[in-house]
């Protein structure tokens, strides 16, 4: 019996330390996607293959959306097991998928290093729109938010930004018989402090190699982060900008949002004025009116004043809970009252409703529960 013993944790012994050496191996081996085409060309040339492979091989990994190398069946066995001996492709894993009774899907999305995010599919009449994330928690402290209370543990992948866009547009297909039509960045994180690897993940989403979705269906959404504004700006980029604003008030913003003593408003409208001067392309405020917080006529005037610097439109959002009784939805007189200012002032408003909330997929809410 005691050899039996021996024996069992000899053999338990040398699988644990095979399963270390695997992790290891995995880990040394350069995500593919993290490639060019142009580099994937060179690889094929160097192993005395075609160039044309790495054409073939792009295509799969983004138009066609290839899990592991075995899905790319117009390769010879030879490249394929090649490209696993040289290559991982960390592709993400829809954990857990929720749907709500609104017909909100929200997925927990698993990444290679076993790290969740959050992303959400948002059905309405006529159009689909997938709500994606781009850092696993975030680098910003916005108090009424909690994804804020994670703190920034790692910034996305181009390849993982990616790859929710299409998760979604798969799930779109299958429960709504259409094409995603949207994305909005106002998932997890601050896209703006991710800059280059979301820029990517949208060159690939808009590229005809990719998804060939228009930038002009798509929206990033920051808390205001003026240096990275004025970047986009003069990268000319061509989706949308939306700005997390929720109070023109200097005090009153930096209350709820910490990060706005360091960007306070004087700087952000300066941005946003360098913005539109370079893109002719309105910006969208999101705005929530919190009870007692930025309800008053004073806290209205101030924010119709700040839509006076540059064109745009308000968004007023439905506050959604993250089991913290400071914040609280005001009631509709004052949204009311937001509302006849702003249209009085004739600058276009809409009162967005939320969806989702009963699986904690509502704006605000992500990460609240995971």
């Amino acid at each position: 019996m005691p050899n039996k013993i021996i024996k069992n944790n000899q053999k338990s012994f040398i699988v644990k330390r095979f399963t270390i050496f695997a992790i290891l191996m995995a880990e040394q081996k350069k995500d593919i996607r993290a490639l060019t085409k142009e580099q994937l060309r060179a690889f094929f040339e160097k192993e005395g293959d075609k160039a044309f492979r790495g054409n073939q091989v792009y295509e799969w990994l983004w138009s066609k959306g290839a899990h592991s190398f075995e899905d790319m069946t117009n390769l010879s066995l030879e490249a394929r097991e090649m490209l696993a001996d040289n290559f991982v492709i960390n592709h993400i894993k829809v954990d857990t998928m929720q749907r709500s009774s609104d017909g909100t899907v929200k997925n927990a999305v698993r990444l290679h290093d076993g790290l969740i995010v959050e992303s959400v599919l948002i059905p309405t009449a006529n159009r689909t729109t997938a709500c994606v994330s781009s850092q696993v928690g975030c680098s910003l402290d916005c108090k009424f938010c909690a994804t804020s209370r994670l703190k920034r543990m790692r910034n996305l992948n181009p390849d993982e930004i990616y790859d929710q866009v299409v998760a979604i547009d798969n799930e779109s297909r299958l429960y709504f018989d259409r094409p995603l039509s949207n994305i909005v960045f106002m998932g997890m994180g601050e896209p703006l402090m991710n800059y280059n690897n979301v820029i990517k993940a949208i060159d690939k989403i808009t590229s005809p190699e990719g998804l060939g979705m228009s930038p002009k269906r798509i929206v990033v959404s920051t808390s205001g982060v003026p240096k990275m504004i004025k970047k986009m700006a003069d990268d000319e980029v061509k989706f949308n900008l939306a700005v997390s604003l929720h109070s023109a008030i200097d005090e009153v913003r930096t209350e709820i949002m910490p990060f706005n003593e360091h960007f306070p408003l004087k700087d952000l409208r300066e941005a946003l004025e360098y913005w539109y001067a370079k893109t002719e392309r309105k910006i969208t405020y999101e705005y929530v009116v919190w009870k007692g917080i930025n309800d008053s006529q004073k806290d209205i005037d101030a924010l119709v004043q700040f839509c006076k610097y540059v064109p745009c439109k308000v968004n007023i959002i439905e506050y959604n809970p993250i089991d913290d009784g400071q914040f609280q939805q005001a009631d509709n007189q004052a949204l009311d009252n937001y509302i006849y200012h702003l249209e009085k002032n004739r600058i276009v408003v809409n009162v967005r409703r939320s969806r989702g909330k009963d699986i904690d997929a509502a704006c605000g809410q992500l990460a609240n529960k995971s």
